[in-house]
């Protein structure tokens, strides 16, 4: 059996995945087919809810998708593990405490409080108990670093039992300390060492978002293995861009320009 998207995480592979922002099975199906690691749905800042999610869960097929929530609500998240996702990580992570209680929710009796129901993930009752046995091993919990809290207490949320990795949140961090929009100035980037030192000193893993491929090329270089690299919409749109601009180019015969 090939190893869980969990394991890969915990094992310190470079995983690398694009966020999906449109509520779009083909767009996720797309993606699924070009040989990423693993699918970030962003049900944060989108319209995409649980009916939504899971539709775009049968779309990645045998990727591992990873549903991002906004918040700890542990009847969401309950929510999102039954319809079938490898994993959830939760925004605005910035205690110790909240980072407890989102792995709570997130795992079933005795390390947790999950409700147990019969849904996708557990084939609507055909493998409750094959799945029921595995999800507290199998599950990834993720939790965001992006805000100054998150930062002064990230020693302690690295070592909460039932994390599995932090992702930073550069744009919204950067925000938190007055240089919104400013990803690169040095407090930022003080913030983002900061988080990362904390999390190898814990053996823990730690990814983050870029836009591009030379936006993430600096932090794989210093170790950071869970990887977000580019939005679908931006895909897109750059892409048609690029190519419009490039046709209107095109010399034609007999027009001067």
């Amino acid at each position: 059996m090939a190893p869980t998207f969990r394991a890969r995480l915990r094992a310190g592979e470079l995983l690398v995945g694009p966020m999906i922002t449109l509520n779009s099975p083909e767009v996720v199906e797309l993606l699924a087919e070009l040989g990423f690691d693993w699918l970030f749905i962003d049900a944060e800042h989108t319209p995409i809810g649980p009916p939504e999610i899971q539709v775009l869960l049968r779309a990645a097929g045998r990727v591992p998708a990873i549903i991002r929530l906004p918040s700890a609500e542990a009847t969401t998240i309950g929510k999102v593990l039954d319809s079938g996702a490898a994993g959830i990580i939760v925004a605005q992570v910035n205690s110790a405490s909240q980072a407890r209680e989102i792995v709570a929710a997130a795992r079933y009796a005795p390390a947790g409080r999950r409700g147990r129901g019969l849904a996708r993930a557990h084939g609507y009752g055909l493998k409750l108990a094959e799945y029921s046995a595995t999800a507290n091993e199998t599950v990834a919990v993720v939790v965001q670093a992006e805000h100054v809290d998150a930062v002064r207490n990230i020693r302690e949320i690295v070592r909460v039992e039932g994390v599995d990795g932090v992702l930073v949140g550069p744009y919204d961090l950067a925000s938190s300390l007055g240089r919104t929009g400013d990803v690169e100035h040095p407090d930022v980037k003080k913030a983002i060492a900061a988080v990362r030192a904390a999390c190898f000193e814990a053996a823990m893993p730690i990814g983050i978002l870029g836009l591009t491929a030379d936006a993430v090329a600096p932090y794989i270089e210093q170790g950071f293995t869970l990887i977000i690299a580019g939005i679908d919409v931006l895909l897109i749109g750059e892409s048609a861009r690029t190519l419009l601009d490039r046709v209107r180019r095109i010399p034609q015969p007999g027009v001067t320009r």
